[in-house]
């Protein structure tokens, strides 16, 4: 055992992972059988990875040592319940790297100053040790992503059945082509600024027709509007997404996103025919087999298996 726990600890140091201090190796489990995905690996850790904090590879493709847990519940705001609650609790996914739960926590405290929001409602970040998920999501693997749903919060304390069971609002219309005014406000576009102008944001994904809307929004002021790019999907949440932080070197960035504003072209070609009205593969492609612990960096196997 003792053999293991120092081939381990030499394993980290290779990887450039330094353990917190106190943490301990336990004896490695038998590994994993080649070809396993890595969703199910990763999808199995109920905690995060003892070790300093350091995101892993790409949004896509990564893990995340040292993450923190988002408290489900943030400090109340004069009554109107707390500035911040976590959704879906049962799937375990309120994690990230420290700096995105600072800024949740900020964000959140931000929000009823720019809009009549008492709060905003968190959907999912990441596993508590990133990496791939069973279900939902290609991203969110290193700690740096995080679903904000476009639905306030109903300015009281949700049950844990209340997060389980309801819905984030639709913001966009039946036809694909413009948000519904019913339920998207001039609110929504100030919160979604908000975001787009935190200096730790990187990219800020909404729905085509969200990303409409905000083109349209008065103000001479359009340079987040470069952050915030349309991608299928976020119809009712935005997600929000930023930089690689200074402490984890291991991190690979994103592009920049194009010069501009984004309101031209590129947004057009989201409301053509050829993504509103796809016309079927005449041969199908094959679904690309799931990511398994050798298509990740090699640090993650270590994330994976710290006590």
């Amino acid at each position: 055992m003792r053999a293991a726990s120092a081939a381990l600890r030499l394993l980290c140091l290779a990887a450039g992972l330094a353990a917190l201090p106190g943490s301990v190796f336990a004896q490695t489990a038998p590994a994993p059988a080649a070809g396993t995905p890595a969703k199910e690996l990763f999808g199995a850790a109920t905690g995060p990875a003892p070790m300093a904090a350091r995101s892993i590879g790409f949004y896509s493709k990564g893990c995340l040592a040292g993450a923190e847990a988002l408290p489900v519940n943030g400090p109340g705001a004069s009554g109107a319940g707390p500035l911040w609650q976590a959704m879906r609790l049962s799937r375990n996914r309120n994690w990230g790297h420290p700096a995105l739960v600072d800024f949740i926590e900020r964000f959140a405290v931000r929000v009823p100053k720019v809009s009549g929001w008492p709060g905003i409602l968190v959907g999912d970040m990441s596993q508590p040790r990133g990496g791939p998920m069973r279900t939902g999501h290609a991203s969110h693997q290193v700690g740096l992503d995080a679903d904000i749903w476009l639905t306030p919060s109903p300015g009281r304390d949700l049950t844990r059945a209340d997060r389980e069971s309801l819905s984030a609002v639709m913001m966009v219309r039946p036809d694909r082509l413009d948000v519904d005014p019913k339920s998207f406000t001039p609110d929504h576009v100030a919160v979604i600024r908000a975001a787009a102008m935190d200096k730790d944001v990187e990219r800020v994904f909404v729905n085509a027709a969200i990303k409409k809307a905000l083109c349209r929004a008065p103000g001479p002021d359009r340079d987040w509007l470069a952050k915030v790019r349309p991608y299928w999907g976020h119809d009712a949440h935005m997600h929000v997404r930023l930089f690689c932080r200074p402490d984890s070197p291991d991190c690979r960035p994103q592009e920049p996103p194009p010069q501009g504003d984004g309101c031209g072209a590129d947004l057009a070609w989201w409301f053509t025919d050829e993504v509103l009205h796809p016309k079927p593969s005449p041969t199908p492609s094959k679904p690309k087999p799931p990511l398994t612990l050798a298509d990740l960096p090699t640090a993650c196997a270590v994330v994976l298996e710290a006590r």
